[in-house]
């Protein structure tokens, strides 16, 4: 196993009661759970108690269908952070918003009043949506092309950017072009850590050099560890390509999990979690993810080839690319009938990889990955919150530290100082008039 110094990243993906549908069944939890300010509360003290990096919050401006998603209502990122901020000195807060359907004035407003008011621990996790039903709430009749939904990102963030920094020097942000007007900049205070953190979901050709040129950390989905170490070594050798250093972008693929004090415990907690959902779950799921109506498949056949080509037009593909790329390497890797491949994606993970196991067994996971190169930690999805996060924080995070993979205590106070360990932002961030 090659060498290499340094300690592993590790976030919480807050999905809500947990990644499947019926984690609110479990024990202590209601449909109604995550309305209750309390459970968020507990979510956020639990996490800074691990001294884990962050919590992520996903968004979607839209109902979804509960027969394939397992969070289909949720409540908007930043006002649940928000609430968890006051209730929290250390962890990072990362809120998920789209540069398709938001205003890149109001959000970079928003974003930096949440920095502040958590005293530098806010971060944007960059998203340009790729499901129809948003783009229907904002009176579109379609979901706009995935080249334009990355070039109005990338002059949405750089946008953000120089707000963000007008805040800091005064300076007017006066700028005009097809997409966006503006003509001032914030009355905002600066940020106590030079700007929120920025990540990036996406697996996208376009996605990845977005995430490469100005990402501090990448959400990234990964089945395999070679295809992992693949895109691990793309995204870091694209950044150089940008003028910045591999070290400053974290990649952290999200870690699908379901622990127990034995694997056979394990696993039998994960079937009755399955069992428990809808019966159409997996199926609407796979579906969505490869862009084909999984229904319509024979069960006990391999995947027919017409399947596992690449979309004819990448751009309109219903869902993430990542996903879909990682999906079908997995099923190219050992041929299985659909009936195998939804059996094992029960224990190994759909779009993001599974882990199915002990704690112990979870740490030689993440030692094996952190020293391969194939990334530089993990966002933590675990069946149901806030227990599968207590596990984490009290069996996981003790065998990392023995290990001198993760820390005792925060060194910093912000998020930025904590996952990178600087506090100063990026010099290529415009501080012009122009972004």
């Amino acid at each position: 196993m090659p060498s290499r110094s340094g300690q592993v990243s590790l976030g919480v993906n807050a999905l809500v009661t947990g990644y499947l549908p019926a984690s609110w069944q479990a024990d202590g939890l209601t449909a109604t759970s995550f309305v209750d300010p309390e459970y968020w509360t507990r979510i956020g003290r639990i996490a800074e108690r691990g001294t884990l990096d962050a919590v992520f919050l996903a968004d979607g401006p839209a109902l979804t269908d509960p027969a394939y998603d397992a969070n289909p209502a949720h409540l908007e990122p930043t006002i649940t952070w928000a609430h968890v901020a006051a209730a929290t000195e250390r962890i990072g807060l990362v809120a998920t918003a789209s540069t398709t359907y938001n205003d890149p004035v109001e959000l970079a407003e928003r974003l930096l009043s949440l920095d502040i008011l958590s005293g530098g621990r806010a971060a944007w996790n960059i998203v340009t949506t790729v499901a129809a039903a948003p783009a229907r709430n904002f009176g579109l009749p379609e979901v706009p092309h995935r080249d334009d939904r990355y070039a109005r990102a990338a002059e949405f963030v750089d946008l953000v950017r120089a707000l963000w920094a007008s805040a800091a020097t005064g300076q007017r942000v006066a700028y005009e072009s097809e997409r966006f007007v503006v003509a001032e900049g914030l009355s905002t205070p600066p940020s106590p850590q030079g700007g929120p953190v920025l990540f990036q979901a996406g697996g996208s050709p376009q996605g990845r050099r977005l995430a490469a040129r100005l990402a501090d950390g990448v959400f990234t989905a990964e089945l395999t560890k070679d295809k992992a170490i693949e895109h691990y070594d793309l995204v870091k050798r694209l950044a150089e390509q940008q003028g910045r250093r591999a070290g400053d972008i974290r990649i952290l693929p999200g870690l699908l999990l379901s622990l127990g004090s034995t694997e056979e415990e394990a696993r039998r907690r994960n079937d009755e979690l399955h069992d428990a959902g809808p019966p159409s779950y997996s199926l609407g799921w796979l579906s969505h993810a490869i862009g084909y109506d999984a229904t319509t498949l024979d069960l006990d056949a391999p995947f027919p080839d017409e399947v596992l080509e690449p979309p004819k037009d990448p751009g309109r593909h219903p869902g993430s690319l990542g996903f879909r790329e990682s999906v079908i390497a997995r099923i190219r890797l050992t041929n299985p009938t659909v009936r195998e491949y939804l059996h094992e994606t029960r224990y190994t993970g759909s779009g993001h990889r599974g882990f199915t196991g002990t704690p112990e067994q979870l740490a030689d996971f993440i030692e094996d990955w952190f020293h391969s190169g194939a990334a530089d930690g993990f966002n933590l999805q675990p069946d149901v919150l806030a227990e599968g996060l207590e596990v984490i924080v009290d069996e996981l995070v003790p065998i990392l530290r023995r290990r001198g993979l993760f820390r005792h205590d925060y060194a910093e106070t912000t998020l930025r100082g904590n996952l990178l360990g600087t506090n100063t932002y990026d010099e290529t961030l415009q501080t012009t008039t122009s972004p």
